[in-house]
């Protein structure tokens, strides 16, 4: 199977376990929503391919936000309304053919009531998503857009090429335009780094050089 998307650093074995054991395999076709905002919030899983996207809208223009991502080896869901079957507040859809190990909130409510252990996986789980919100939240005044589009790829280095740049834009609060020229500038970053980290040959890479340097104005190649 193709690893279209990348691993999530926070891994809560217990509770993917847990998933495993307890739940229920269930596929969604693109589109297909896990949880639609302001209706009961019911299902918490474990992310085995595809991507969610969580989507609100905004006050006065009813414009789509994309607030978060739970992609492949994450867990998904409108966690803590889950438990008690209170109002989403997004509307969670499968942006590719997504598969999802779900359980429910009654399970999991089962599951954290079960002892002191148990209890302790549910603080653990709140402070995992509590340290992810401020994440997300500290990047948006701390980090440029650029930034935050290098940091989604180091958490997802397949979104590129699998999500559209419009919902990748709405997800960095940025424009479409502007995360074009973004991606140009990363494109560009990494092919600087492939001219000047490959074997050199010296008749090859003068020449080289020469013809792209000349292009941009980096150098002035009178003296040559």
């Amino acid at each position: 199977m193709e690893q279209k998307f990348g691993k999530n650093s926070i891994d809560i074995k217990a509770l993917r376990e847990f998933c495993e054991r307890e739940g229920k395999m269930v596929e969604y076709r693109k589109g297909e929503q896990l949880e639609r905002e302001g209706d009961p919030a019911r299902w918490f899983g474990f992310v085995t391919e595809g991507c969610f996207k969580y989507v609100t809208h905004g006050i006065s223009d009813d414009k789509e936000h994309i607030t978060w991502f739970s992609f492949e080896g994450e867990f998904a869901g409108d966690y803590p309304a889950c438990l008690d079957g209170g109002p989403a507040l997004t509307t969670i859809e499968a942006m590719v053919p997504t598969r999802i190990i779900r359980v429910s909130g009654e399970q999991l409510v089962k599951r954290f009531s079960q002892d002191k252990k148990s209890m302790e996986l549910r603080c653990l789980v709140a402070e995992h998503l509590l340290s992810q919100a401020r994440a997300r939240y500290t990047d948006l005044h701390r980090a440029t857009p650029l930034e935050r589009y290098e940091l989604l790829l180091r958490r997802c280095p397949g979104i590129a090429r699998h999500l559209p740049m419009n919902a990748i834009a709405s997800f960095l609060c940025v424009t479409p335009q502007q995360l074009s020229r973004i991606r140009k500038t990363v494109t560009f970053s990494e092919k600087l780094f492939q001219i000047f980290t490959k074997p050199l040959n010296i008749c090859s890479d003068f020449h080289l050089g020469r013809h792209f340097f000349g292009h941009v104005g980096a150098f002035s190649w009178d003296f040559l």
